[in-house]
């Protein structure tokens, strides 16, 4: 009978090591990527686009807990030196609005792509403006 309970003791330490509750559902909390996406050579971001994002930051658990990446892109147009400083301005101005958020700064990794790495294909209007963004990454932190 001694034996029982342990086992099933080392059972209820695994389920709870791992993250999953009893019923079989994770507790742990996943990554989640957002993008803000940018008119042709701007680094505004829209009200709505801030609100979103500080609606989706209010639905974490504990922003403390989560380290922040951010990506940010161009389209083709312009030069290589512009729209590497228009994408390090777009990073700029995501964290500056994640710092409002109370998002720490310390969390807060990011990198500037300009022109390099697109995602979408540039010989189209539709590509460009998908390419025109900054993805942010909310990655939690797994202790």
């Amino acid at each position: 009978m001694g034996s029982s309970v342990k086992i099933v003791g080392k059972l209820l330490v695994m389920v709870l090591v791992s993250g999953i509750s009893v019923s079989g559902i994770s507790q742990q909390p996943k990554e989640e990527t957002r993008n803000i996406f940018f008119g042709g050579g701007s680094y505004y971001i829209d009200n709505e686009q801030v609100t979103e994002l500080g609606d989706f930051v209010k639905t974490l658990k504990n922003i403390d807990y989560y380290d922040v990446t951010i990506i940010s892109h161009t389209d083709n147009i312009g030069g290589k030196e512009y729209n590497q400083w228009l994408s390090d301005m777009r990073s700029r101005s995501v964290i500056q609005q994640l710092r409002r958020m109370g998002v720490s700064p310390e969390s807060i990794k990011f990198r500037s792509d300009g022109l390099e790495n697109p995602t979408f294909n540039n010989n189209s209007n539709i590509g460009r403006m998908r390419n025109r963004r900054v993805d942010i990454t909310f990655t939690p932190i797994v202790f």
